[in-house]
């Protein structure tokens, strides 16, 4: 493979675990299995090690999870919380204990056996007895701050017994059990709130809530497996003997947990809970090995993201054989048609599986995924359900290849608009803009947190609306006040509900602009994007009136994205849309657009590392707002070099020039 071929698939590999990693850790929304994204881990990792020239520290495999939510404060881990090395197989397992062994000079170590938890890392810190702070990993290097959060959590002990170290910092699992699971789903079911797709994203959810009074109501617990700092206290001598302390200390410590003198017994340990797992009363996806002795935990180090004293040992994804009933076409919010597979309801791991999502038709074709197959199910990691693809053996002899276009006879499912596919994409999309489907989630758009924030104005209630007739678009939810008689002859709308929700639909009218921008739902326009359009234009009067040249002129906007503005701003159903905005009252400008004075004018920019406050293409989009110029490559002519974390090669050559370099904070000082 040429050299050129091979930096191009490492940097495509990043790129995608990075947006992985975003969905998962982030936004709670996984896109693949845990078996996947171990997959496209072990493939960088192998790249990477064949290909050293090649490593930066920005890789994945350098780093843990993803960047902390802003919202709940940032805490710095003072000793790293690090990820796992994962094997799958008992000679992968031998394999990483010989190379311990090496590292050992042979010095036969012991373990202690945990089980993998499918949580949410945390670490509590004690200071005089105290609970203090309480942080997500994050990073592993800076989570969030949800110590309120934590403290509802009635198995988190706030206080410690007398004698306690001045200092303790410990880590933990915190979990949804299964039971509580169930009776939350049931109780979302009951008020008609979407369920939980999964005990994980439930805890992750829960403890990322910015009011702890709805944590409080989760039933949520935790084991503590690790204790990572101790002030005023001998530090343990083994990684037992910690687990003992912290739990005469008042710690929940997981009574499953055992010690192993031999890596035999470490894979008997594995093997038995690989069998058991069912019968326990929270999820897992396998049992972590660790070497008990501190010392030698301590001359093994760490090595990139992961401790080499310890390793996880994963459970088979689990799997079932089940029929494809008939594959289906959903609408979406900006036109796109998502193929989905009806499944014969068969149980995967305790869940019954009745759908699963498909993609795209380029990923069925791939899978060769057909109507009448009978295709295994895997729910890898008890994440998402997903067709691995399909037992062949088992395909009927006249079975044939699936072609969306022939599946839909050429026209979108809910309106009979004629469909197309853009080049270069792999969606098909409805173009019509009043197709019913697309209305009805474009409403439900609208009203969301990050757009026009309407409180009760959510997926069922967007149904309702739509399909009494009570609006034909997100604009006539302004004309709702006229129609509160209508409104109170549908069934489980009680009044104070009904002035709730007119309540919020008459404040969202004064949503700043770039929430405005983005509620439009204009195709590749998410929420970052409308911030700079609403920063560069200012109205949506001037966005209107902008060219496709002035567009492309941003320099943080690409071609798809000015093409996909110019058509939705240019579809008359859409600018009568606006026009009824308008016409409510909602807010179309930006009160505080800057248009006289410049503070940047005539200075150059270049930004070299990662700033934790924006994105860079937003940072240079705010210098170009003042009047400034944002550069790719330091000059003679530059003013500034924002250095952020892991700089690259420009720092050292602005140092050789005698450029002025500024941190990010001194940036930030800049731009008020």
């Amino acid at each position: 493979m040429k050299t050129d071929d091979v930096q191009s698939e490492i940097e495509d590999l990043r790129a995608e675990i990075n947006r992985h990693n975003y969905l998962y850790y982030v936004l709670d929304s996984p896109e693949i299995s845990d078996a996947d994204y171990d997959s496209l881990m072990q493939k960088l990792r192998r790249l990477e090690e064949e290909f050293p020239q090649y490593l930066t520290p920005e890789s994945p495999t350098q780093r843990v999870g993803a960047p902390p939510l802003e919202a709940f404060g940032v805490v710095e881990h003072q000793v790293p919380l690090l990820s796992l090395a994962n094997v799958f197989s008992n000679e992968e397992l031998e394999a990483w204990y010989k190379r311990t062994l090496k590292l050992l000079d042979g010095q036969k170590p012991t373990f202690v056996c945990e089980h993998k938890m499918d949580g949410l890392s945390v670490a509590l810190t004690y200071i005089d007895g105290r609970f203090t702070v309480g942080a997500t990993r994050g990073d592993g290097y800076r989570g969030e701050n949800i110590t309120q959060n934590l403290k509802t959590i009635k198995s988190i002990p706030l206080t410690l017994p007398k004698g306690a170290p001045s200092l303790i910092e410990v880590r933990g699992e915190v979990f949804l059990p299964h039971a509580g699971f169930n009776k939350l789903n049931k109780e979302r079911a009951a008020e008609g709130q979407p369920l939980f797709a999964n005990p994980r994203n439930a805890a992750a959810g829960s403890l990322r809530q910015l009011d702890s009074t709805i944590t409080a109501t989760r039933p949520l617990d935790i084991y503590i497996y690790t204790l990572a700092r101790l002030e005023g206290a001998k530090f343990p001598e083994t990684h037992s003997e910690s687990l003992n302390y912290m739990k005469s200390l008042g710690f929940k410590i997981n009574p499953n947990n055992l010690s192993a003198d031999t890596i035999e017994q470490v894979e008997a340990y594995r093997n038995e809970w690989k069998d058991k797992r069912d019968s326990l009363p929270y999820d897992a996806d396998g049992i972590v090995a660790k070497i008990d002795r501190i010392e030698l935990q301590e001359r093994l180090g760490d090595v990139g993201r992961e401790p080499r004293w310890a390793i996880a040992y994963k459970f088979p994804a689990m799997q079932a054989n089940t029929l494809l009933k008939e594959i289906r076409i959903s609408v979406g919010r900006t036109g796109t048609l998502n193929p989905y597979a009806v499944l014969e309801p068969v149980s995967v791991g305790g869940v019954t599986i009745k759908q699963a999502t498909l993609h795209n038709e380029d990923d069925i074709r791939r899978k060769d995924i057909r109507e009448g197959d009978t295709v295994i199910i895997q729910r890898a990691g008890d994440v998402i359900p997903q067709i691995v693809g399909p037992v062949l053996a088992k395909r009927p002899a006249l079975s044939v290849a699936f072609n969306l276009p022939a599946k839909v006879n050429g026209v979108c499912p809910e309106c009979g608009s004629r469909i197309y596919k853009p080049e270069g994409e792999v969606m098909y999309y409805c173009p019509d803009a009043a197709c019913p489907a697309q209305a009805i989630l474009k409403i439900e758009h609208f009203a969301s947190r990050g757009a026009m924030d309407i409180r009760g104005v959510g997926e069922k209630m967007s149904v309702i609306l739509y399909k009494e007739g009570l609006i034909g678009d997100f604009a006539d939810l302004y004309t709702l006040r006229n129609k509160r008689d209508e409104l109170l002859n549908i069934e489980r709308m009680g009044e104070k509900s009904i002035d709730n929700m007119l309540e919020a639909i008459e404040n969202s009218k004064k949503r700043p602009l770039a929430n405005l921008i983005f509620a439009l739902g204009i195709r590749h326009a998410g929420e970052e994007m409308a911030g700079i359009l609403a920063d560069e234009f200012g109205s949506i009067d001037s966005l209107e009136a902008a060219s496709k040249d002035e567009i492309d002129a941003i320099p943080t906007i690409g071609v798809k994205i000015s093409d996909s503005i110019i058509a939705y701003l240019g579809n008359p159903k859409n600018r009568e849309i606006i026009q009824k905005l308008k016409d409510a009252g909602v807010t179309m400008s930006m009160e505080n657009k800057q248009t006289g004075n410049k503070p940047l004018a005539g200075m150059e920019f270049v930004i070299t590392g990662k700033l934790e406050s924006m994105s860079r293409p937003l940072a240079e989009e705010k210098i170009k707002q003042l009047g400034g110029a944002a550069k790719g490559d330091v000059t003679r002519k530059t003013d500034y070099l924002v250095a952020g974390a892991d700089p690259g090669s420009k720092l050292d050559r602005a140092r050789e020039m005698g450029i002025k370099i500024i941190s990010e904070s001194e940036f930030l000082g800049l731009l008020k």
